[in-house]
């Protein structure tokens, strides 16, 4: 099998507020969509999307090669690629299971005791993050 041109791969770059997670050539990366997962290959039609708390899938050949979790973002799908920029992000192996937990728990007290509703709905939102975490960790042991 003759090896793949740059025009038989897609562009990928994810970053976060803390790093650079990739920047690479992939034959395939599935991302958590708003309205669903998506899936983009080599001359994908342009996309802009909003990304849910889930898992990035990033394929070499006919297998995923790497699994980041990223708590929500923004792609865009363009000639030059996909590019994610995420809230915050992490590769599946990296996620501890018991801080999750544990940051559930703090958002559930501190939800009991706040009134304002921009907290409300950002201690809301932290505990999906974190139940999103620990469904990507467990699925990421499966492999």
């Amino acid at each position: 099998m003759a090896e793949g041109s740059a025009a038989d791969k897609v562009t990928f770059e994810l970053v976060s507020p803390e790093r650079l997670l990739a920047s690479e050539e992939v034959d395939m990366v599935v991302a958590p969509g708003a309205d669903g997962d998506f899936g983009v290959l080599p001359e994908h039609s342009l996309l802009m999307s909003l990304l849910r708390p889930g898992v990035i899938e990033i394929y070499e050949g006919d297998r995923v090669a790497q699994r980041i979790f990223v708590g929500g973002g923004f792609a865009e799908v363009n000639e030059r690629g996909c590019t994610v920029l995420a809230e915050e992000a992490l590769p599946v192996g990296e996620i501890d299971v018991a801080e999750a937990e544990k940051r559930i728990k703090f958002a559930e007290d501190d939800l009991a005791s706040v009134e304002d509703d921009v907290t409300k709905a950002k201690l809301e939102r932290d505990i999906v993050i974190a139940e999103a975490m620990i469904e990507a960790a467990k699925a990421g042991g499966a492999h």
